[in-house]
């Protein structure tokens, strides 16, 4: 799944409400608490020698520079509609995928590359083994070449 026409990044619903929220975050309490920090380390004296002061305010820069980052990503994202009815494993749905090799059953979702998390079970449509699983039958082998050699997936239940 690439990057849409025009050139945002394909998303969830869930994606798109956690980049609201972290933004919200980082706007509110974490905009408040690094204001308080500048605001204790300006006190302790002379700015040019202050490297508390210092840190802080490059710190603070770097927060400014992600809130940046994640509105624009929010911006320029693309919600794309999960067609539940659908017979494959298409974006935005969750299946359970056998892993032949491993002969272990995995959970996983297939999401946008900036929603990723293996470890929670959502798996970027954009990584290899996304690529080759998006729009997977069930049941039907899949075969992907890998660094460590052919792997073979095949995708036994769709979740939702």
């Amino acid at each position: 799944m690439n990057e849409t026409a025009a050139g945002g990044e394909p998303i969830t619903e869930e994606g798109i409400e956690a980049l609201r929220e972290e933004i919200e975050a980082l706007e509110g309490p974490a905009r408040t608490k690094m204001a308080a920090r500048i605001k204790v380390a300006r006190e302790e004296g002379d700015l040019k020698e202050n490297a508390e002061y210092h840190i802080a305010k490059e710190d603070q820069a770097h927060l400014e520079t992600k809130i940046k980052r994640l509105r624009e990503r929010l911006r320029t994202a693309v919600v794309v509609e999960i067609d539940e009815k659908a017979d494959t494993f298409a974006f935005g749905r969750t299946a359970e995928v056998l892993d032949e090799a491993k002969e272990e059953v995995n959970s996983w979702t297939l999401v946008g590359s900036t929603e990723a998390d293996l470890g929670e079970g959502r798996l970027s449509a954009e990584s290899p083994i996304g690529r080759a699983l998006l729009n997977a039958r069930v049941g039907k082998p899949i075969e992907i070449e890998t660094p460590r050699g052919s792997r073979t997936f095949v995708v036994k239940k769709l979740i939702s």
